[in-house]
């Protein structure tokens, strides 16, 4: 009797999950289109801003390199959360500075940041790459522009291809910060479920970690990949 019991209260508490999980998960989904263009846009910058950081901090130009050196340790050192929040809430307040839509705030505080860790990456990638490729460029009678086209920059690129390809990664997760700056992202829709009904916030909580997870699957498999190429036509010292 009391397994019969015991049989009949877990399958009621399976048909409550699934019964659950089947109201979530439609609105989950509504904000699954936020994160993937945050997402996006945030990729975009980010590399641009990490070529072009990295590139400056070799520049010659005393002014141009320290003033890189000060973004990147700025954006480094500081809090994304802060960053976030400054770029939507304390730029209008005090400097009268308004980005203009939620969306620029919030894939700009992401590819400024991780703009500014993945800029080390180029910077050591370019200055990894043997110094014999160089000699043997000048002795080609290759100009400077040259050099760093033809020969160094395609190695480089080969070295930074497993780190980009995690903070791929880190980037899909750093989306989820939206939500904080009211973003209808798919953690948003999740707080909303949560605050609504309290006792569904541990399925909620486990859907939006698959939808992340999914989400990164395919990023994982780029980066293994990415990792497979960095192997290839580097020149070592």
């Amino acid at each position: 009797m009391r397994n019969k019991f015991k049989i009949k209260h877990g399958v009621q508490k399976g048909v409550i999950i699934i019964s659950a999980i089947s109201d979530i998960f439609p609105v989950l989904m509504q904000g699954l289109g936020i994160t993937i263009q945050v997402l996006i846009g945030s990729i975009i910058l980010g590399y641009l801003m990490a070529f072009i950081a990295g590139f400056c901090r070799l520049s010659k130009n005393p002014i141009v390199r320290y003033l890189t050196t000060f973004y990147v340790e700025v954006f480094r050192g500081t809090s994304l959360i802060v960053q976030l929040f400054w770029l939507f809430y304390a730029l209008p307040i005090l400097f009268g500075i308004d980005l203009g839509s939620d969306y620029l705030a919030g894939v700009l505080a992401i590819a400024l940041n991780y703009g500014a860790y993945m800029s080390e990456i180029v910077r050591g990638s370019i200055l990894s790459v043997a110094k014999g490729q160089t000699e043997a460029a000048t002795a080609l009678n290759m100009s400077s522009f040259q050099r760093m086209r033809l020969v160094i920059f395609p190695q480089a690129v080969r070295m930074m291809l497993p780190e980009f390809g995690n903070y791929l990664i880190q980037m899909l997760k750093a989306t989820s910060l939206v939500s904080l700056i009211g973003m209808t992202d798919i953690l948003y829709y999740g707080d909303i479920l949560r605050s609504s009904n309290l006792s569904q916030a541990p399925t909620v909580y486990f859907l939006v970690l698959v939808f992340y997870f999914i989400m990164a699957l395919p990023l994982i498999w780029l980066t293994r990949k990415m990792e497979g190429a960095s192997k290839k036509g580097v020149a070592s010292q």
